[in-house]
Parts: C-alpha cells; sequence; structure tokens
C-alpha cells in the first residue's frame, strides 16, 4: 500500500524499484539545488553581502521546484523579478537550467542517468517529454526573439528570448501577445512526475499527435512507431477540458468581480492552475473572494 502510494506521488510506470528511484530522487534534488547555489552564490554576495548565500539557496530552491518565487523586491519596487539580472548570464543560465531541470521529472533523469545519451533506449514517456520541452523552449524563444527586447545586443537578445521562454524576464513590459503564449506556456506546465504544475506536456503531445492521426486518416496515435492506447487520448483530453474550464472560469469571475479586462485575469488564473508563482501585479489588490478564487485554482 505505501509503495503504491509512492508511485502515485512520483508518477512511476511500476511499484519495482519505488526505493531505489525515491532515494535517486532525494539525492539528485539535494545535489542539484546545492550547484545551483554554488553556481549564483558569486553574483549575489557580490551585490548583497553574506546575504547572498541565503538568496542564492532561495532561488535555486524556487526555479529547480518551478515555484516562481523570488525575494528580490523593494519599499520602491516590489515586483522586479529577474529584472536586473536580464544581461547577466550566471543567473539567467543557472536559473533556466534548474528550472527545465526540475520540470522534465526525475523519471526522465532516472532514464538519462541509466541510458545516458542512448535515446533509442529511453522509455517512449521519456522521448515524449524530451522532444516537447525541446518544442516548447525554442519555438516560443524564437517568437520572443522577434517580439521582445529589442533594445538589447545580439548575444543579450538571445539569452533573455530563452531564459522568457523558460520563466518571464520582465512582465509588464511583454506585449500582449507575449503574454498570450505565456499563458499557454503556463497551462501547459511541466512534465508527469516533476516539480512543475501544468497539464503536462504529455497530455499536450498526446492530443498533438492524435490531432495528426485523425488528420492522416490513422486510426489511433502514435509515438516513435508504438500506438498510444485510447484511454490515453480520453484522459489527456479530460485533463485539459478541466484546466481550460478552471482557468477561464476563474478569470470570468474574478473580471466581473474586479470590473478588471479580462486579460490579466487570465494571466493570473493560468498563473494558478498551473502553480507557476508568476503575477502581472494586480493579486495584491484584489478582494478576499478573488483571491479565493486564486486559492482555490492553486490546488
Amino acid at each position: 500500500m505505501q509503495r503504491s502510494t509512492m508511485q502515485d506521488a512520483i508518477s512511476a510506470p511500476r511499484v519495482g524499484g519505488i526505493v531505489r528511484l525515491t532515494r535517486f530522487i532525494l539525492r539528485g534534488t539535494f545535489l542539484i539545488e546545492l550547484i545551483g547555489a554554488l553556481a549564483m552564490l558569486p553574483v549575489f554576495c557580490r551585490d548583497y553581502g553574506w546575504r547572498g548565500i541565503w538568496m542564492a539557496v532561495f532561488h535555486s530552491i524556487s526555479a529547480f521546484c518551478n515555484a516562481g518565487f523570488d525575494i528580490l523586491g523593494t519599499n520602491n519596487n516590489l515586483y522586479p523579478s529577474l529584472t536586473g539580472y536580464v544581461q547577466n548570464p550566471v543567473i539567467n543560465i543557472t536559473i533556466m537550467l534548474l528550472i527545465i531541470t526540475g520540470g522534465i521529472g526525475f523519471l526522465t533523469w532516472d532514464d538519462i542517468c541509466e541510458n545516458k545519451l542512448h535515446f533509442h533506449r529511453y522509455r517512449m514517456q521519456s522521448k515524449v517529454i524530451l522532444v516537447t520541452t525541446l518544442t516548447l523552449i525554442v519555438f516560443p524563444a524564437l517568437f520572443f526573439f522577434f517580439v521582445d527586447f529589442d533594445a538589447l545586443p545580439l548575444r543579450e537578445r538571445v539569452q533573455a528570448a530563452l531564459f522568457q521562454s523558460v520563466t518571464p524576464v520582465d512582465l509588464p513590459a511583454m506585449s500582449g501577445a507575449s503574454l498570450g503564449v505565456m499563458i499557454l506556456l503556463m497551462l501547459i506546465g511541466g512534465s508527469p512526475g516533476s516539480t512543475a504544475g501544468g497539464v503536462k506536456t504529455t497530455t499536450l503531445a498526446v492530443l498533438l499527435a492524435n490531432a495528426a492521426a485523425s488528420f492522416r486518416q490513422r486510426d489511433s496515435a502514435q509515438f516513435f512507431g508504438r500506438r498510444v492506447d485510447c484511454s490515453a487520448v480520453k484522459t489527456a483530453a479530460t485533463i485539459l477540458t478541466m484546466y481550460l474550464a478552471l482557468f477561464f472560469g476563474g478569470a470570468v469571475f474574478i473580471s466581473v468581480y474586479e470590473n478588471l479586462p479580462l486579460s490579466p485575469c487570465l494571466y493570473e488564473t493560468a498563473s494558478a492552475v498551473g502553480t507557476v508563482g508568476l503575477t502581472l501585479g494586480i493579486t495584491p489588490q484584489l478582494h478576499i473572494p478573488s483571491q479565493a478564487v486564486l486559492i482555490a485554482l492553486m490546488y
């Protein structure tokens, strides 16, 4: 019973080896967060002195857990996020790698550690997760590169676009189209067995594969030459429908109750339902019923 509970908690494919996998998760989590903190330590200590140690540890854990929280705010600027480090490669690359590492899931990392670079030996789920994650980083990054950050030099522009595809740099400065892309990315979230929320990359991949199969008039969706079970397609459709209903219904309620435009409300509810931790700054101004809706969406 206990092992079955652990299996469900980390989305493991089978009960066998669950104890070994749990040890791998605990050791891996501590090691990755430690490496991330050590990488950012010189930068934060330079800017904050001894407090930089806490800053490095906090942001390493927050990034790996895909929490979206930072403690860089001041009385004069409550929501600076990482805008002050937009041209700092150490902070940008470290935070981005931590988010991706936590977001692809422990089972995928177990597959990578076990099979190294032999991609053909990976589980089908790991293959789908890696391909989908790469797609969701590269294509949004290209979009942000051409739409945002015109004022930055080329190298910093590439860096900022890649970082933006993983987590936003400067929300108030983003265009409406970029905010729309961010809402979509927040709803998708990370992968099964990861620290991220959302409908999951595999859900998106299954639905797209099913749509492609329908266009080609095939009986079933396929990944890497293997058929996807119909029950998986039904589950993916159910998950997406539930998320969209909660996301849109919550945004409409907040918009009507607070007399706010729908667009920022959609951003707040997408962040809540995907447990992303981002805000356009309107959440502290909301009344208790609207904040209760966001709390409910996070659960």
